[in-house]
């Protein structure tokens, strides 16, 4: 009585347990598949902004130009606040160029008075008073740039500036001394000059952030580097972008004796009182008509090829590069794995030679897959491309199919070899009593029989072929390249371009929803492989049922 309780109890256990451990392994896979598809799908979906349509009219003449050009002009109305205080902030922390603009205005007003004592328009004696006047004006200008005392250089510009209605200035090029004189004085109020440096510095950091934000400048000579070109295309890059502009990391001591701490402050503090602190403010209420966003579905993602850089773009020559290669790979695998497998199990009885094949299969199927990248390099770009094919000894889309096929093969032959077997023993003798050989008796009796144990050989074999990275890392993978046209081209491919995403620190920060709908692309491409091998196989099976 007691031994059948323990075995109830026991039964029980185990049956809940295995109930348990299938539903962990499904939460486990939801979750994973759950996060990969939700980061994924922001290659997909997501807030494109100006930028984002400038770009695709740019490389793929995609959208209505009229609209867009019409959207950049708005976009630019609003950035232009911003890039004016830039300007006239930039300018008061160089005190030699606003140096040299001086000296430029007085030259210009020298020539023109000259021409005017030519035209006849002034007395020739009108010269030298008018150039005094002029070269006072500049002097007080230049002197008030080369100072760091403020209260001089307001005293040096007020005297500039009361000198506007000077005849000898109205209708002049020398009206430009009170526009800088103007400008001058209202960055220098709220700034301490002797921290000038400091300023530029700060100011510099702020200026190259606000052109990875907006881009290129209207008017600017176009970058050589694509990924220059461009603003922030997405809205999450805007906010990115934003929130390096907004605040400064720094390292700072909380408590005596401690380690420091990284800690947030704003730059605004470091521009405080000065018309610099506007910009932020700009940025922080007005983005959205400097950006203005716009909900985009982005399926050509899946056609398009990324940049050179990796910064925007789809996977297209990615997807592609997988296709070629799994297919390569099982092409090449499958009739030698069914080759194998049936003389294993049709031309063999056993014996010491057998066993030790069929160890040689499993040790081979056990090998780690960078082994078989390593022989592909070895074996099949430096001697088999070379002294069989004729070819340079180069990565090629063949050389990568083909180690892909050397690392499935031990999968395929393994799965061939047991659906041969579980054919029942009767259907090869009914054929043979009917006066079939034996080659015709397995390609028309059993073969058709074991296709959908076959099959499930292929769609295992297909799911590892598209996912592995190591074998094609030196045979067949490059990161930057164009489509491959041909199995003598290398190419790009999902596994090895996730892979430098996730290995380099300027795409994975930049780029994030790449690197993740590459992720997911290759996931819903296995899964769609094994979909189309598992159908195939539920149609051979019912059409060999009758059904």
């Amino acid at each position: 009585m007691m031994r059948r309780i323990m075995r109830h109890v026991l039964d029980r256990l185990f049956t809940g347990s295995a109930a348990i451990s299938v539903l962990l392994m499904t939460l486990s896979l939801a979750l994973i598949l759950g996060m990969i598809f939700w980061r994924g799908s922001s290659a997909i979906v997501f807030s494109g902004t100006v930028e984002w349509r400038r770009m695709q009219l740019g490389r793929f003449g995609r959208g209505d130009p009229a609209k867009i050009e019409a959207e950049v002009e708005q976009a630019a109305r609003a950035r232009q606040p911003v890039y004016e205080i830039l300007d006239e902030f930039g300018q008061g922390l160089d005190p030699d160029a606003l140096t040299r603009q001086a000296n430029h205005i007085y030259r210009e007003y020298r020539r023109q008075i000259r021409n005017r004592i030519e035209d006849g328009r002034l007395d020739n004696e009108d010269f030298i008073p008018m150039r005094n006047a002029a070269r006072d004006v500049r002097n007080d200008l230049v002197a008030a740039y080369q100072s760091i005392d403020q209260e001089e250089i307001l005293n040096l510009l007020d005297a500039v500036l009361a000198r506007r209605d000077d005849e000898a200035f109205v209708g002049t090029t020398a009206e430009g001394f009170f526009e800088l004189a103007e400008q001058y004085g209202r960055v220098v109020r709220g700034l301490d000059l002797s921290n000038r440096e400091i300023y530029a510095e700060s100011y510099l950091e702020v200026r190259n952030l606000i052109r990875r934000l907006f881009g290129p400048r209207p008017g600017e000579e176009t970058p050589p580097l694509e990924r220059l070109r461009y603003g922030a295309t997405r809205w999450d890059e805007a906010h990115d972008a934003l929130h390096e502009i907004m605040w400064l990391e720094e390292w700072v001591q909380v408590e005596p004796g401690q380690p420091l701490e990284k800690t947030l402050v704003p730059r605004r503090d470091q521009f405080e009182g000065t018309p610099m602190a506007e910009v932020f403010d700009l940025l922080d209420h007005d983005l959205d008509s400097m950006l203005n966003p716009r909900l985009t579905i982005y399926l050509n993602y899946f056609t398009d090829a990324a940049n050179p850089e990796g910064v925007f773009g789809g996977a297209g020559p990615e997807i592609w590069g997988t296709f070629m290669l799994a297919g390569l790979a099982i092409a090449m695998s499958l009739p030698l794995g069914l080759v194998a497998a049936a003389f294993l199990v049709e031309c063999t009885r056993g014996g010491p030679l057998v066993r030790m094949l069929r160890m040689c299969i499993n040790t081979l199927a056990g090998v780690p897959s960078i082994v078989f990248g390593l022989f592909g390099l070895a074996a099949i770009v430096m001697v088999f491309q070379p002294r069989v094919l004729g070819w340079e000894p180069n990565s090629t889309t063949l050389a990568g199919g083909m180690t892909l096929a050397l690392l499935v093969l031990p999968m395929i032959i393994r799965a061939s070899e047991e659906a041969i077997r579980a054919v029942p023993r009767s259907y090869r003798e009914a054929s043979l009593a009917l006066g079939a050989g034996k080659l015709r008796t397995f390609l028309t009796v059993t073969l058709p029989a074991a296709l959908p144990g076959v099959l499930t050989g292929v769609i295992l074999a297909l799911g590892r072929a598209a996912g592995e990275t190591a074998p094609i890392l030196f045979t067949a993978a490059v990161f930057v390249g164009g489509w491959a046209t041909s199995v003598q081209d290398p190419t790009r491919c999902l596994p090895y371009s996730s892979y430098q995403f996730a290995t380099s620190d300027r795409l994975a920060t930049r780029s994030p929803h790449i690197q993740w709908g590459m992720i997911m692309t290759l996931v819903l491409l296995v899964l769609v492989l094994n979909l189309t091998a598992i159908i195939v196989r539920w149609r051979i099976s019912r059409r060999l049922r009758g059904g």
